[in-house]
């Protein structure tokens, strides 16, 4: 090892620290909130539609979130839902804001042990105060040469980053929760994936597992076993030069 120049890149949102959870609180207490005007089915699946089509204007994270659900109790109460209401759901995303950052088990020691030894990228998507706010809460940032906060996370926008950072696709690693935002796009380029699933995937994320080139993912049940499969990645590619897992 120490021959191939090695980048790796991590997705932070439900693969360094816990999100998803955060949303599935508030979504709970949103249904409640509606329970007068709605059934939680159908609260969820005019929520979730509301989204879609707002991903373009508002992007991710917790003020497009908002926004959409005010957007949503407006429509599903047909304009009948009160200021004080409305309140109430302002309240919802304050609170999303302010939440403290809690890590994933053994993130700070994963991280300073690859460090050691290969180049880390922050790769993560979002709203840039928002994202800002987190990493410096997590106490995160010194682990990284490089932080990219973006809009979305595509075969262009890796693309991109890439190039300006001078590293080639073939010798990039993206290490994420979703198949679509983190390892896809990443595998479409040339580069190579570690999947470590979070135990909620938002239905926005959800995709198949199919990613055209099995050979260049590994599929990990923690964060732990995560330097012995970058390891094994490096291994692989210096005694046979070929760029498979």
């Amino acid at each position: 090892m120490g021959k191939f120049p090695l980048v790796i890149g991590f997705d932070a949102d439900d693969t360094l620290w816990h999100n998803e959870d955060i949303f599935e609180r508030t979504h709970e207490r949103y249904r409640r909130c509606l329970a007068n005007y709605h059934d939680a089915a159908t609260v969820d699946r005019t929520l979730i539609a509301t989204e879609r089509r707002n991903l373009a204007r508002y992007g991710y994270g917790v003020k497009g979130f908002t926004l959409s659900a005010i957007e949503t109790a407006i429509q599903l109460t047909d304009g009948r839902i009160s200021g004080e209401e409305i309140g109430v759901l302002l309240e919802l995303g304050r609170e999303m804001l302010d939440h403290p950052v809690e890590l994933l088990p053994e993130v700070p020691e994963v991280l300073l042990e690859l460090g050691r030894e290969y180049r880390l990228m922050l790769v993560t998507k979002g709203d840039l105060r928002d994202q800002e706010r987190k990493l410096a809460k997590s106490n995160l940032a010194g682990h990284f040469q490089h932080v990219e906060i973006v809009s979305e996370k595509d075969t262009e926008t890796y693309g991109r980053l890439l190039r300006r950072h001078g590293i080639s696709a073939e010798d990039f690693l993206m290490v994420g929760n979703s198949l679509k935002s983190d390892i896809h796009p990443v595998v479409s380029i040339g580069g190579f994936g570690i999947h470590i699933p979070y135990r909620i995937t938002w239905e926005l994320e959800r995709v198949s597992e199919d990613c055209g080139a099995p050979d260049r993912v590994l599929k990990l049940d923690s964060f732990r076993q995560l330097p012995e499969a970058v390891r094994r990645i490096s291994l692989r590619i210096d005694q046979t030069g070929t760029r498979s897992v």
